[in-house]
């Protein structure tokens, strides 16, 4: 796909923000506060609708190959469903479901699928066999739920996307096939919804929110480009694409065990995501989110380095267990993170003041 086409997802998906949030209440996609939503207003959830539109409108122009036409059905089905998810507030089954189908049309049409775990142990390939159907649908409805279950503060979940998308797109790139993807009109369509929702000096709060439609849709995107990238084409390995995905995976797994030691449901909402915690521990909100970016960032990084330098797949992933449990003791103690957190921001506190104060 040539770049000029791909470019066009980004004023398409502008455009249909601006049309689609004076259509919000006729359209039942209106975002009220209360509970654990602390956003001020009404907030129109369109977000994921325009994302995708902008999306299929740049991939459409520039043709579709059957693989292409694969996902873009699959992100169809799924935006559909979060559009009436975020209008009725659909059953967990019934997301679920519609989930496990679009991963199958990712498996039986698109002809992604994943095979091969890679060498975790350290005795050679995980060959997955006849698990490869459950463990891709399985990862597919981890990586879409991880996704929408972070999606907790502005810009947050957006800026996320763009950290795992920019690696991916560029290792596309190097493998030579970055055109015969739809991960740079991904890009540009998110950038676009992320000029409406990410907090800056030009906006104090997000003027629309992506909704379930979005959230969906960035997950099975980055669920399918993950597999696509190390099990297909082979162009990074299995536990590179962990690392690039790494905050959200951590975040809601870490979650999800917290949940179950605590008696409740993994999918009972509350305040204990990362971003929770950081901003109790006393990080504005425009603090915490670049936080959580640049950890992403850093950890996309560490994952990406370890593969160009040739390290061990058995070693990344050890290395990714012992980080992970390391943040589950963290967030599992979070009265002692909190407070580690609130020394780390009245230093930096202090260190901005002191910078002021200079002449």
């Amino acid at each position: 796909m040539e770049f000029w086409l791909s470019a066009l997802a980004l004023p398409m998906t502008i455009g249909l923000v601006l049309l689609l949030r004076r259509q919000a209440v006729r359209l039942g996609l209106m975002d009220e506060p209360g509970g654990r939503k602390q956003h001020h207003g009404l907030v129109p959830l369109v977000g994921g609708l325009a994302m995708f539109g902008g999306l299929l409108a740049a991939a459409m122009l520039s043709g579709l190959s059957q693989t292409n036409a694969a996902l873009l059905l699959a992100l169809a089905l799924l935006v559909v469903k979060g559009y009436l998810d975020d209008r009725f507030d659909l059953r967990p089954a019934l997301r679920f479901s519609v989930q496990a189908l679009a991963a199958l049309i990712m498996v039986y049409w698109g002809d992604v699928r994943l095979e091969n775990l890679g060498n975790l142990f350290g005795f050679g390939d995980v060959l997955l066999g006849r698990w490869s159907l459950p463990m891709t649908v399985f990862a597919v409805l981890g990586v879409i739920n991880a996704m929408n279950m972070i999606d907790g503060a502005d810009g947050l979940a957006g800026g996320l996307a763009l950290v795992a998308l920019l690696a991916f797109a560029t290792f596309a790139s190097v493998g030579g096939f970055l055109g015969g993807t739809v991960l740079l009109p991904l890009l540009f369509a998110v950038v676009g919804f992320m000029l409406f929702n990410a907090r800056s000096p030009f906006r104090a709060r997000a003027a629309v929110f992506m909704g379930e439609a979005g959230s969906v849709l960035l997950g099975f995107s980055l669920a399918w480009y993950a597999i696509d990238l190390a099990s297909v084409r082979e162009v990074f390995t299995p536990i590179t694409a962990v690392w690039i995905l790494a905050v959200p995976l951590m975040d809601t797994i870490g979650l999800m065990l917290r949940r179950l030691l605590k008696g409740r449901s993994p999918f009972a909402p509350d305040n204990e995501h990362l971003h929770h915690i950081l901003q109790r521990a006393g990080f504005s909100h425009a603090q915490t989110v670049l936080i959580v970016w640049l950890i992403a960032a850093m950890l996309a990084g560490i994952g990406i380095a370890g593969w160009k330098l040739g390290v061990p797949e058995y070693v990344m992933f050890y290395a990714f267990l012992a980080l992970f449990a390391g943040y589950l003791y963290g967030v599992m103690h979070a009265w002692k993170f909190m407070k580690a957190m609130r020394k780390v921001h009245d230093g930096l506190e202090e260190r901005v003041t002191e910078l002021r104060r200079k002449p």
